[in-house]
């Protein structure tokens, strides 16, 4: 007997029904009325019994669905939905982000063909999972499940809006890296910093000191601006780009010691690190500034020297990758608090952190534990 009831996720009601070889359907009704959504359901049932195809059961559902409520049920094909969902996501993701989820999407468009542009419902977990497959066997596991996530992200708003009953890509989940041979990202050792700052630029090793003794990210060292540093305060001010969080670092020793060396833009609005600043801010990303950096680490002979030669394999193909890169300073910063015995949640507050559950545990850490964790780093260079 065909029955309702309401999704986690979802404010309309959901028919429950049994197709013609007995197995349960469920689908959404788009109705917020309990009893009109007992009729679509009953409706539901009758249409898989009489052996209808699936657009003929549309079809059913669509009139009863306009004669109950006045309204025409909308029929949104995938290619549809990802359009509108795009748009939506404009005003409120970072443009990087915004063509991070255009490329997923469209990957996944492609990879339907023709499917793509059949109703929103009836994509099934069985393509979703076949896709994730396919890009397994050419991508990256990050990468693949980068694509993954956003094609979740997807249909969760589709469930929300009431288009599916049932997520295709719930039950779908990532891939394990199988290359046994990839090298973990790892911290730098001392020599290999002095390596590395003897190698440098005045340029870079300014931006070495800021990822060794704050921990931040490439993209937000390279787009500091004079006014982010409080020589009074001894504080390093900024929002991050990634995660829109304001920090408040106090500056190690180590770091003080070289900005009040260092000659300083007397411009508050002037960039620290000018020639990173204009790649970032032009490209709206670091990719760039880590391909240089790779380029530092081979002349330091920390690294194998990067090859412009073509191998054939396009952009998609899996990327080498190396255990030291600028990233591997945020693990040194970690590694060093950790080894001079600063709790857990001081170093994670000091560094910054992704999750906002977890940074809603380091809200307590105090300034005075904050410098003193800032003030246990060693002095490298």
């Amino acid at each position: 007997m065909a029955f309702v009831f309401k999704g986690p996720n979802s404010r309309f009601w959901v028919a429950g029904f049994l197709d013609n070889k007995g197995k349960r359907r469920n689908r959404s009704t788009r109705t917020t009325n309990r009893r009109e959504a007992q009729r679509i359901a009953e409706e539901y049932e009758e249409a898989s019994r009489r052996h209808r195809t699936s657009r003929q059961v549309r079809g059913v559902i669509s009139e009863l669905h306009e004669r109950l409520t006045g309204e025409e049920l909308p029929t949104v094909t995938i290619r549809g939905f990802v359009e509108s969902w795009l748009e939506r996501k404009a005003p409120e993701t970072a443009d990087s982000t915004l063509k991070f989820y255009a490329g997923s999407t469209g990957k996944f468009l492609d990879f339907l063909g023709d499917d793509a542009e059949r109703i929103v419902s009836e994509i099934t977990a069985k393509q979703v999972l076949a896709f994730r497959n396919s890009e397994a066997k050419k991508l990256a596991a990050k990468t693949v499940n980068h694509d993954l996530k956003c094609l979740k992200m997807l249909f969760k708003a589709a469930r929300r809006e009431g288009l599916i009953s049932e997520d295709p890509s719930e039950f779908v989940d990532t891939v394990r890296d199988q290359d046994d041979k990839k090298l973990e990202r790892r911290p730098f050792k001392v020599d290999e910093l002095d390596a590395a700052l003897a190698a440098a630029n005045p340029e870079w090793k300014s931006m070495i000191m800021f990822g060794l003794y704050t921990g931040q990210r490439l993209g937000d060292i390279s787009t500091l601006l004079r006014c982010n540093i409080d020589l009074e305060a001894k504080q390093l001010k900024f929002i991050t780009r990634k995660t829109k969080r304001r920090m408040n670092i106090p500056l190690a020793p180590p770091l003080l010691k070289f900005l009040l060396e260092s000659k300083l833009p007397k411009d508050p609005e002037s960039p620290l690190h000018s020639e990173a600043y204009d790649i970032v801010t032009v490209q709206k990303k670091s990719g760039s500034l880590s391909n240089k950096f790779t380029r530092l680490l081979a002349r330091a002979g920390l690294r194998e020297k990067p090859s412009n030669k073509s191998t054939g394999k396009g952009r998609g193909a899996k990327r080498v990758y190396h255990p030291l890169s600028f990233h591997s300073l945020r693990h040194t910063a970690t590694s060093m608090l950790h080894e001079a015995g600063i709790p857990p949640a001081v170093a994670q507050a000091l560094i910054g952190h992704d999750s906002e559950a977890i940074h809603q545990v380091y809200v307590s850490v105090g300034d005075k534990a904050l410098q003193d964790a800032a003030a246990s780093f060693p002095t490298v260079g």
